[in-house]
């Protein structure tokens, strides 16, 4: 299990990416709302990526 600690911070990184996003999606403006959307979509990508790879370390190879 220690070989998927590694991965941690992928994890804690893609669950801010949802917290900041979310509210922003909804509070920013026409362009901006979209970007906001993709970093959501990036960061539910990445933290289902760190929970995979936290328990599953070579889950890629």
């Amino acid at each position: 299990m220690q070989a998927g600690v590694k991965f941690i911070p992928l994890i804690v990184a893609g669950l801010a990416a949802i917290a900041w996003g979310l509210p922003a999606a909804h509070r920013l403006r026409r362009p901006f709302d979209t970007a906001a959307a993709l970093i959501v979509l990036a960061g539910v990508i990445a933290a289902a990526m760190g929970v995979l790879l936290v328990i599953i370390p070579d889950f890629f190879r």
